[in-house]
Order: structure tokens, then sequence, then C-alpha cells
């Protein structure tokens, strides 16, 4: 379904290296989010109340925080494609970075809060009415956040989105945080346990964990974290066979937000080799990478004895 979706919406949708596709991906993923969390919170908060569960109020509220997360989302998608300017030469991509971290704090705060309330229905329990057609209302949602999780992994695969991957992941957490609620609520039927607090504090530990995560990762990517491995050996490979290039050195990899990573590299030469033919091979090389591998490079002549 999410590719039909993206097919239908999505203009130009292989190319996901160029600004404008890329934010037409994160605008999509954003207001699917934005109705999913919106309905799973309905169907929650009502369930919640309606069998009186702090456990079901609490992942209720997560999917609140999470529809706030897609339209945060939306606005970094926006901003992070702004042209470059005078004050930003290599643009506006960190800005996605920083509305993960932003994701963040609001996931972590409301965990916060739902480990007080969970903590109080511990200490004071109260007990939960069991209604068979709220625990299958939980069942349908568990499967929405299941397909949340899909296409947000897909789409965070697609166009290389921290934001969308950091999605994925807070996703799949609330489909096995309410999948547990739902096991909670029938055990409480039979074993005479605040089953419903424990779960609350449960998952308000995994909502904070989740909110923790993402900020540390979000946190490496704006300090400069080191580049991935397997992209270095990419641009080195590419250089490398290179006709004339004799070896590589002094790799230089900088992210300037996702689809937005520049790089330097120096390559070796034979001195007595033909410097037209040279520039002209490394030419080709620099576009393979741009095109293949998203990465604007320039690569330096080096001339060595043979």
């Amino acid at each position: 379904m999410i590719k039909l979706l993206i097919r239908r919406y999505v203009k130009d949708y292989r190319n996901v290296t160029e600004t404008k596709v890329r934010e037409s991906y994160g605008v999509l993923s954003g207001m699917i989010g934005i109705f999913c969390n919106l309905f799973l919170f309905i169907i929650k908060i009502s369930t919640g109340l309606l069998i009186n569960s702090i456990a079901v109020i609490s992942d209720a509220f997560n999917n609140l925080s999470d529809l706030g997360s897609s339209l945060i989302s939306i606005l970094g998608v926006k901003l992070s494609n702004r042209p470059p300017d005078r004050e930003h030469p290599h643009g506006h991509g960190r800005y996605e970075y920083i509305t993960s971290l932003a994701v963040s704090f609001v996931i972590f705060g409301v965990g916060l809060e739902l480990l007080r309330n969970s903590f109080q229905k511990v200490i004071k329990p109260e007990e939960v009415l069991f209604n068979p057609i709220s625990v299958s209302l939980l069942v349908i949602s568990v499967f929405v956040k299941l397909w949340m999780f899909s296409y947000n992994r897909y789409i965070g695969k697609a166009i290389n989105s921290g934001i969308n991957r950091a999605t994925a992941c807070d996703s799949l957490n609330d489909a096995i945080a309410t999948s547990v609620v739902i096991a909670g609520t029938l055990l409480g039927r039979v074993v005479n346990f605040p089953f419903d607090g424990v779960l609350g504090l449960v998952i308000s530990v995994l909502i904070m964990y989740t909110g923790f995560g993402i900020a540390k990762n979000s946190v490496d990517l704006l300090l400069g974290s080191s580049p991935d491995p397997e992209l270095i050996n990419n641009i080195k490979s590419y250089v490398l066979e290179g006709k004339g290039i004799k070896g590589v050195h002094d790799l230089k990899v900088h992210d300037y937000g996702p689809g937005k990573i520049s790089a330097s590299i120096h390559a070796e030469v034979s001195h007595g080799a033909n410097i037209v033919e040279i520039h002209s091979e490394i030419d080709d090389i620099e576009q393979k990478i741009k095109c293949e591998l998203g990465v604007d490079i320039v690569i330096h002549m080096d001339p060595v004895e043979e």
C-alpha cells in the first residue's frame, strides 16, 4: 500500500537524491503519521476511559505525542530542504537532525509524565473493567502500528532519513507496548495483581528509552559522528576503479544532513601521466559518485613516482 501511495503522491519518486522528491516523501510520511496517530489516540483514550485503565490511557497519550512528532517532522523536512544561502552555504539539511532531537524531547517528556501516573496506580490500584469490544480495538491498533513501522522503515531506507528511522523504531515499540497492555488486561481478570499500573510503568520506561535513543543519535549526527564505513569503502572503490589512479589517501567526509554529504579525497596518479586525460577521468568519477552514492566529492590529483 505504501508503494502505491508513493507512486501517486510523490512525483519522480525514484530520484531520491533530489531535494523536492525527498521533501514529498517526508510530507507524505508525516501526513500518514498524523492521521494514523489521531485515529489511534481516539480509539485508545475512549477505551482507556471506558475500562478505567491507566496503561491504555498512557498508550493513548503516547500516540498523541507521536502525532506531535509527525507535525515536527514535516516542519523539519520543509526547513532542511531550504536552499543554501550566504550564512549557510552547505544548505539547511541539519534541521532534520534538530527536529529529530525535538521529537525525542517530546517522547521523553510524555514518558516521564506517564511514569508518574502509573506509579500512582501501583500504589492505589483500581479495577480494570474487561470489555471484549475494547480489547478488539486495541488489537486493531497493534496492526496499525505494525503497518506504520513498515512504511516508516521503507521510507527511511529509501531517502536515508533519520526522522523516519526513529519513527519506525517508535512505532514498533508502540505495537509491543499495546500487545503487553492487552495481555495484562486479560491476565488481570484471573490474577489478583496490579497489572495495569505495572504495565503503565513498563510502557512509560519504554517510551523514555526510545526518546533517549533518538536524542543520542541526533546529537551524534549534529556533533559530527564517524561516517558510515560502507560509504567510505564505496567512495575509495569508485576512485580506484578510475583509469590511471594508483592509490588514494586523505578522504574526508562531511555530513550536512540527509542527502547533503560532501567529501574530498586525494587520488595518486603517475607524475608522467597525461594531465588532460586524468582530469577528464576524475570528472567522470566525481559525477558517478554523485549519481550513485549521492555524495558531492572533490578529487585532488597527487602526482607520485612510478
